[in-house]
């Protein structure tokens, strides 16, 4: 049979290794984890369960692969190729170095990390309710305006004095920005910080930010665990929040993810962990 000279990359069973295959004509009937006799593909004595076929095939599909004759055939050369490689490493010893023995030993912890994550999840489901409450105390958090300002960060009270005492002289505030602030993100960009809700900010920066009035700077320089800050308002909005329906999932991933932080604090607590 003619083979189509189609390169590949799959990435096999958590991307822990790529091999590059050829595709065989997609004339070539899927065997469903079997060979073409009918029996299950054993290579040198072992054999390639249909389960570890199945994962292959849906990590694949997951990625974009389209399912078919086509892909499950490349899949099933790619775990012999595999197979056959992992077997000659155990041959020379390769897994009983310590440092690939850690590895084995990591990537199966992770494995299994994740199958329990999933399941505590299934079995610990984060009620509509509780994502609404969540949803709800998030907005109130955020608030109702946006801000648009700019400012100017330096190490000293001293220096943020003479910044100010320069602006009322009618320097440019976004030509200080550039040549004085230690944010040099911001800086470079003339002190712009764009558009943002006060719950985004430290506290004292956004504090001092919400008192002021549209096109006003700070008349004293603004104190915060990064430095002192020279701050401009230069916009206020409404803020659009996103829907509830629009941010659901990912609120209740978070959800998901800290019931199950919560759980391995407790598994932590109760363990016996010596010469930590």
């Amino acid at each position: 049979m003619k083979l189509k000279q189609t390169l590949i990359s799959l990435s096999l069973v958590g991307g822990l290794l790529a091999l590059t295959i050829v595709y065989a004509d997609q004339t070539k009937q899927p065997s469903n984890g079997t060979s073409s006799n009918g029996k299950e593909i054993v290579v040198n004595g072992t054999p390639i369960s249909n389960e570890k076929i199945d994962v292959v095939l849906r990590s694949q599909e997951a990625q974009g692969r389209p399912a078919g004759a086509q892909l499950e055939r490349a899949v099933k050369d790619n775990l012999i190729a595999l197979l056959l490689i992992s077997q000659e490493a155990e041959k020379e010893g390769l897994d009983k170095d310590p440092a690939n023995a850690a590895q084995i030993d990591l990537t199966r912890q992770q494995i299994l990390a994740h199958a329990l994550q999933t399941r505590f999840a299934k079995e610990h489901p984060i009620s509509e309710s509780a994502l609404k409450e969540e949803y709800n105390k998030m907005k109130s958090e955020v608030g109702s305006k946006e801000y648009s300002a700019e400012h100017i960060l330096v190490k000293t009270e001293a220096e943020a004095k003479q910044i100010i005492a320069a602006l009322k002289k009618g320097e440019n505030f976004e030509k200080l920005a550039k040549e004085k602030s230690i944010d040099t993100g911001s800086g470079a960009n003339g002190g712009k910080l764009g558009w943002a809700a006060p719950s985004t900010f430290v506290k004292g920066f956004a504090d001092a930010m919400v008192k002021l009035k549209k096109g006003q700077t700070t008349e004293t320089p603004v104190q915060t665990q990064f430095g002192y800050h020279v701050i401009r308002l230069l916009d206020v909005r409404a803020l659009k929040a996103p829907s509830f329906d629009e941010v659901k999932d990912r609120i209740r991933q978070a959800k998901e993810q800290e019931a199950f932080a919560k759980m391995v604090e407790e598994l932590h607590s109760k363990a016996k962990i010596e010469n930590n």
